[in-house]
């Protein structure tokens, strides 16, 4: 229903666009001032958290790419999508090197432990540090952080046990991250303090979310920073 509400939205901008187009001007807006007005609605909030993060990428799955689909960061902010693990997440290196991002976010792991295999932690965590070492290696000045992986509603554990690993995984990468001497920042209390943000089916989050996840990003770096 989402999807179908936003794509409805930006054909309904399409057909206003054109029309306005085939008008020619005569006093009225071209399609270029029609475009360039919607990105004028964006709220105060909005442009301000793309202002911060605006060298920034966040690399993650479905939970991370609900920054965007949200409208919360622009698009070239975030790479993401479902499904996604860090195996996966391996072949999008390419196209984080084109973004040349500055900061990078990495939120991975809510499907690496459904995957199917024996030792999914370990298989996982294999496949994170392999990731963090080739964007070391292609991005040499950026810096990295790991966010953990957010917990899930106690309905979305009882109907898939596996979620209950979600702390176990999180402490293997809060060791990986020193291991491998990148940033690691856990998010989990966020959650835990505005249950209200779930999404209907316990693991993903309302558009609410975002907004709180990346001032807690902002000043946990804040933090840290200062602490040295």
């Amino acid at each position: 229903m989402k999807v179908q509400r936003k794509m409805m939205g930006i054909t309904l901008f399409a057909m206003v666009a054109l029309s306005v187009a085939a008008c020619g001007t005569n006093g009225q807006p071209t399609a270029s001032e029609i475009t360039r007005q919607a990105r004028d609605l964006s709220t105060p909030q909005q442009t301000s958290y793309a202002s911060q993060y605006q060298t920034s990428v966040f690399l993650g799955d479905s939970i991370t790419e609900g920054l965007s689909y949200h409208d919360v960061l622009k698009e070239e902010n975030v790479l993401a999508g479902a499904g996604k693990t860090a195996e996966f997440a391996l072949e999008d290196v390419d196209e984080l090197v084109k973004r040349k991002p500055e900061h990078i976010f990495i939120q991975l792991g809510s499907d690496d432990i459904l995957w199917p295999t024996d030792h999914p932690k370990e298989y996982s965590l294999s496949y994170y540090a392999q990731l963090i070492d080739r964007i070391k290696e292609r991005l040499p000045e950026a810096s990295v952080t790991i966010l953990s992986v957010t917990p899930v509603t106690e309905k979305a554990e009882k109907a898939e046990p596996r979620y209950q690993n979600i702390d176990d995984y999180n402490k293997g990468l809060k060791e990986l991250a020193s291991k491998v001497q990148v940033g690691y920042i856990d998010v989990s209390s966020i959650v835990t303090d505005h249950p209200d943000m779930y999404d209907a089916d316990g693991i993903h989050f309302q558009a609410k979310f975002y907004p709180i996840l990346l001032d807690y990003v902002k000043d946990e770096l804040a933090r840290k920073m200062s602490a040295k």
